[in-house]
């Protein structure tokens, strides 16, 4: 039998919770329910298990606006920012609404119907079929099953283990053992202190170019101190406001001032590093944020390559031995293990088949309206965080925006919306706008483009996101509202 629902989000992990509980909120005249292919909750911090897995985000701001993050640590652990989620789902009686094990096949949106006909395929490959007036897309943007993985010659002769962050093996015992983790991302980053701190016997960071990296503190003495004579709410969004002002104000001095964000960046390094390791491991070609700032809490990387019980190496990998990696340069790095921290593979809408009356939706031939809602595409919305700042922030104001369009169009009986796109608006760049990193440029045929100007264009601007969605018209020419049984006046395409 068809299961009706009024609007089903995909995703249980944070952008899935968030609209959940805003909708519970906002919407409590709509029935929704979230489909969820794993078999927990929590999305990222479900699926990666490796040593110090963390946000590189404060909590502050990526907690959401409703619920205070009542911690003084800055940045929470990968199982305290499970927990945290944990305690919303419990709060607003969310579990009964989370289908686990349910993954999403395909969805088709039936224009004569106006509604979405989604397959569904459960834990026992038992398939089934649900119907929803909305589907909204809370996957994030990467491909659960496998990260991006380039193939090194000879790797297959390499006798050690050789690990990707995404598939890390439980109880991995790496005690006393040579370590080398490729790459120079968040995940590198924090593997190589951690690891170290776990009892590696030694740890080396292989790169093949340098990444800007801020040390920020542990604990957030301000916070803890306004929590003594405020209350936790107060507390939380004072503490909030400042950060999201400050991570503003940081990176719109990097795209107005990059010379000088970049000398000030390299000399907290070189005070970190105290001459022990040399600076051009940490002098990156690029300018500042134009690929993603990474951060350390309290400079726990350059303790311990400044204590010499990890090192770093600026090289290509010429092959892979059978004990380790032979570098273009012409040096052998010896290794037990080998992580490839070399990123994600991007996927959009979790890999759902989607299309309209039969015909294959390819999103990165559309832009997000608002960026919250998928052109000439019905009753579909997006959430997508912010590249430039914590990932909740989109999510709470995007959940806002779309209550309200569900209430608008119940006051006025619609049963179908579609922001119909003018084509001369599209761009080349996608919604990540112009950084450069690496699993985002390999992302171009998958996701949503930009547009050239609102409501089309991508910000990635809290401040002027909250304030734009927070004041949006529903009646801006752009957004097409039906009844059910009405006709409209330009039926939904898709571009090829």
């Amino acid at each position: 039998m068809e299961k009706q629902v009024d609007v089903l989000i995909i995703g249980a992990g944070i952008s899935g919770i968030g609209l959940a509980v805003h909708l519970s909120k906002n919407c409590p005249q709509r029935q929704f329910e979230i489909l969820e292919r794993r078999d927990s909750f929590g999305g990222t911090w479900d699926l990666f298990r490796y040593p110090g897995i963390r946000s590189d985000s404060d909590m502050s701001t990526f907690g959401f606006n409703f619920k205070p993050w009542a911690k003084e640590k800055v940045l929470a652990s990968g199982p305290e920012i499970k927990g945290y989620l944990g305690e919303v789902i419990s709060e607003n009686k969310l579990k009964e609404k989370i289908h686990f094990g349910h993954r999403v096949l395909t969805a088709n949106y039936d224009s004569a119907k106006k509604k979405w006909l989604v397959e569904i395929e459960d834990n026992n490959k038992k398939k089934q079929t649900w119907s929803a007036n909305f589907v909204m897309g809370c996957t994030g943007y990467y491909n659960y099953d496998q990260g991006y993985a380039p193939q090194f010659q000879d790797q297959d002769k390499f006798k050690g283990q050789f690990i990707h962050p995404q598939h890390w093996p439980e109880n991995l015992d790496y005690k006393g053992k040579k370590v080398v983790i490729i790459g120079s991302g968040a995940t590198a980053i924090t593997l190589v202190p951690s690891m170290v701190k776990g009892g590696a016997g030694h740890v080396t960071m292989l790169q093949r170019s340098p990444t800007y990296i801020a040390t920020v503190p542990s604990i957030d003495f301000i916070y803890e101190r306004t929590r003594r004579f405020m209350s936790e709410e107060t507390a939380y969004k004072f503490t909030r406001a400042r950060n999201i002002g400050m991570q503003r104000a940081i990176y719109a001095l990097a795209q107005k001032h990059p010379k000088t964000v970049r000398r000030l960046l390299l000399k907290g390094i070189e005070l970190q590093l105290k001459g022990k390791v040399d600076m051009k491991h940490f002098t990156p070609s690029y300018n500042p944020w134009d690929q993603r700032l990474c951060v350390v809490p309290d400079g726990d990387l350059f303790k311990a390559l400044r204590e010499g019980q990890a090192s770093i190496e600026t090289d290509q990998i010429e092959k892979f031995t059978a004990n380790g990696i032979q570098l273009k340069s012409g040096k052998h790095l010896e290794a037990d293990i080998v992580i490839s921290a070399t990123g994600l593979e991007i996927q959009i809408l979790g890999g759902v088949q989607g299309s309209i009356d039969g015909k294959p939706l390819n999103t990165s031939k559309h832009m997000l309206y608002q960026g919250v809602m998928v052109s000439d595409v019905p009753n579909m919305a997006m959430i997508i965080g912010y590249i430039n700042a914590s990932w909740t922030l989109k999510v709470d104001i995007a959940a806002d925006y779309i209550c309200r369009l569900i209430n608008h169009m119940d006051k006025n009986g619609y049963d179908e919306v579609i922001a119909h796109a003018d084509p001369s608006q599209f761009e080349q760049d996608t919604i990540m706008g112009k950084l450069s990193s690496g699993y985002i440029a390999r992302a171009a045929d998958v996701m949503p483009k930009q547009g050239k100007q609102a409501p089309w264009k991508i910000t990635n601007n809290y401040l002027a996101d909250r304030k734009d969605l927070k004041d949006a018209k529903f009646n801006d020419g752009v957004l097409q509202f039906h009844k059910r049984g009405e006709q409209a006046d330009r039926k939904p395409k898709l571009v090829s």
